[in-house]
């Protein structure tokens, strides 16, 4: 019988510590810069299941944890300028999506 414990727990630790890994691997990023740093405060991040907001703060933006998809981006600007959307961001699991920067037209 105390064969038998053994032999379990050594196979569960690394079971368990592999779950452990994939849990911190779920979801990615998706970063990017607004120019001009002050033309916009928000940006939305859309999917089919999900929405997703953050602030912009002198000119940069991330979403953490975000599920894999395909998003489209919404830049919600400050007048004068205008509203723009990046349609297509994939987001894979455990991966960064740089966008760069996002220039903002009058």
């Amino acid at each position: 019988m105390k064969k038998f414990k053994s032999s379990f727990i050594l196979l569960a630790l690394p079971a368990a510590g592999l779950f452990s890994f994939a849990i911190l691997q779920a979801g990615g990023t998706i970063k990017g810069t607004v120019s001009p740093s002050d033309a916009a405060k928000k940006v939305l991040a859309v999917s089919s299941k999900d929405t997703l907001r953050t602030d912009i703060s002198n000119g940069a933006f991330e979403f953490k944890n975000v599920k894999a998809g395909s998003y489209t981006l919404i830049i919600q600007p400050a007048v004068p300028y205008k509203a723009l959307s990046k349609d297509h961001v994939m987001v894979t699991d455990g991966h960064n999506t740089e966008l760069g920067e996002i220039k903002l037209e009058k």
